[in-house]
């Protein structure tokens, strides 16, 4: 009987634990994500500073006002929309972190269809 307690707790502690979210590293600094652009894997790129993230990707830029919620959740303005879809802000919530980068979910501001990625630190090449 007590070793089935010990076994209950033991599983109940385990499940219980949170992963790692260091969020505060990840509010500024150049980072980089991959992404599947009609079956080719991509590499885009992204500058973060307090105030301003400037995305690179397939030959793009965007520009988005950056809010933080709290450590871990962020809500980004497209700051010069070229399409309807980019009027929408993106609310992004790290969901775990490593020393290396980070893993997210987002969504546009409104919509229940959430998306994941991650994101891992690079060097900024001048």
């Amino acid at each position: 009987m007590k070793n089935i307690f010990f076994l209950f707790s033991l599983i109940l502690i385990i499940s219980c634990q949170q992963p790692e979210r260091n969020c505060t590293d990840y509010k500024t600094g150049y980072f980089e994500f991959k992404y599947n652009d009609n079956g080719v894997e991509k590499v885009g790129h992204i500058l973060r500073s307090e105030n301003l993230q400037i995305e690179t990707y397939d030959n793009k830029i965007d520009s988005s006002e950056v809010r933080w919620i709290n450590d871990c959740e962020v809500v980004f303005k497209t700051i010069n929309p070229k399409r309807m879809a980019d009027k929408n802000d993106i609310h992004l919530k790290i969901l775990s972190t490593t020393d290396s980068g980070y893993t997210f979910e987002y969504s546009y501001v409104g919509k229940s269809e959430k998306q994941k990625g991650t994101v891992t630190k690079a060097e900024l090449i001048n």
